[in-house]
């Protein structure tokens, strides 16, 4: 199915206006109509461009046709400027497949991989994705941390500046997701004075002066969210993200898409937790999923606003 029937956009002319007017375009996660709805609504509130991102795992998860029955139910237009993303697709084919289903932009992970084998791999997807005027991302560098199945190491390797413009002339692909010290999950940092590399980031900048960067494993996951879910009966001591004002900073460079997954799971976590704890005799799911709903709304909106600098930009 063509992205265009559901009113999607992809990342090309997005990206573009984002390096324009210095600004991120906020790439959140979702899994089910609670955590779409919250961030669509939010979005739209703001007037923000925003990337739909689903994992792999996910898009199991909710299944291929109620995803796609939900993204019609959207009833967007190409002015909103919303994007369904593959976050992390793990070979060819399950690219192919996001294409077919309706996707509009697909990121190739093949940041494990040697780079020749990474170049290739992407120059694959690019090549196939570009037939049906959908974007690509691939990666440089390895993250490390946990998030997701097709998301995890324990190690971590950062981008060599030296590489990335051949790397994006040869695979010819659309944007670049760099490892300049973020990691997947909800334990990023050992303490609150680590510092991004943004020495890397500038000698990537300067190699790519014009083309669009991404970070991954960048959310700032908020400490009044960690603190509802430990009073409240969950176990989250150290759990530490990337700092306001260093992904503000990143912003100002060449980074004009900040992928947000933790956040969302610790806002909609919270809202349960509360809810259930606090009112033990409720059990409609209605209910607690509206809390953990608007916590993820208010989350999005607050970050729209005071990280991405993409709120009024359409």
């Amino acid at each position: 199915m063509d992205y265009k029937d559901f009113g999607l956009a992809n990342t090309k002319k997005i990206f573009a206006d984002a390096l324009a007017r210095h600004y991120a375009v906020p790439a959140f996660n979702f899994y089910n109509m609670e955590t779409l709805s919250a961030i669509v609504n939010a979005a739209h509130d703001t007037k923000s461009p925003v990337i739909l991102a689903v994992s792999e795992s996910a898009l199991k998860y909710m299944g291929e046709d109620l995803l796609r029955g939900m993204i019609w139910g959207l009833n967007l237009k190409d002015s909103d400027k919303v994007a369904l993303h593959l976050d992390h697709g793990s070979s060819f084919e399950s690219c192919v497949n996001a294409i077919k289903l309706g996707f509009s932009s697909v990121m190739i992970d093949g940041s494990k991989l040697p780079f020749d084998a990474n170049v290739a791999l992407a120059k694959q997807v690019a090549d196939y994705a570009h037939q049906y005027d959908v974007s690509v991302e691939a990666e440089l560098g390895v993250l490390s941390g946990i998030e997701d199945e097709n998301t995890k190491s324990e190690t971590s390797s950062y981008t060599n500046p030296d590489d990335v413009v051949s790397f994006v002339n040869s695979t010819n692909i659309d944007s670049l997701a760099i490892a300049i010290g973020t990691s997947h999950g909800a334990y990023k940092r050992k303490s609150d004075d680590e510092e991004l590399r943004f020495d890397i980031l500038d000698a990537v900048a300067k190699q790519l002066p014009d083309f669009p960067l991404v970070l991954h494993g960048a959310s700032s996951i908020p400490q009044h969210f960690v603190k509802t879910i430990n009073e409240f009966g969950g176990k989250m001591s150290n759990a530490r993200g990337i700092a306001v004002d260093q992904l503000k900073r990143a912003v100002e460079k060449n980074i004009c898409k900040i992928n947000v997954d933790s956040d969302s799971r610790l806002a909609f976590t919270a809202g349960v937790r509360e809810f259930l704890t606090t009112k033990p005799e409720n059990f409609n799911p209605r209910d607690y999923l509206s809390l953990g709903k608007q916590n993820i709304y208010n989350n999005c909106v607050e970050e729209i606003k005071n990280i991405m600098n993409s709120e009024n930009k359409l």
